[in-house]
């Protein structure tokens, strides 16, 4: 098993342009960081399959927002942060693949060539 969860870490940080994917423990916690968002994903093992929690918020003083969802065999699920125009968004992809459940966070992105970015958003203020 363990074999196939490495296999198919390596498959996806290959295809998907992530940094790193983590595998979780049932019930163990696990910080993320998608920008200038923060926060923890964990999950329980329920009947009616994976129930992943995750829990963002922009600030420590902000209103955290939480997701939660039952993950079945081969589902996914994913959090998207925009970013500034032009940006690509940072995203979250938190999977299942058979007893194993992998978080996935979002590679370093390049920064925009601050000129370009103006000129966008020059073009979007008209």
């Amino acid at each position: 098993m363990v074999r196939y969860s490495t296999a198919f870490a390596a498959v996806l940080l290959a295809t998907t342009g992530i940094a790193a994917a983590s595998e979780l423990a049932p019930g163990n916690g696990h910080s993320i960081r998608l920008g200038h968002v923060k926060g923890a994903v964990y999950y329980t093992v329920e009947q009616g399959g994976y129930r992943v929690v995750a829990t963002l918020a922009s600030r420590a003083d902000a209103v955290p927002m939480r997701f939660v969802s039952t993950l079945g065999p081969g589902q996914r699920m994913m959090i998207s942060v925009p970013q500034a125009v032009g940006q690509p968004s940072l995203d979250l992809e938190i999977m299942r693949d058979g007893a194993t459940v992998l978080v996935s966070e979002p590679a370093a992105t390049p920064t925009a060539d601050p000129m370009e970015q103006a000129s966008i958003q020059g073009a979007l203020n008209r």
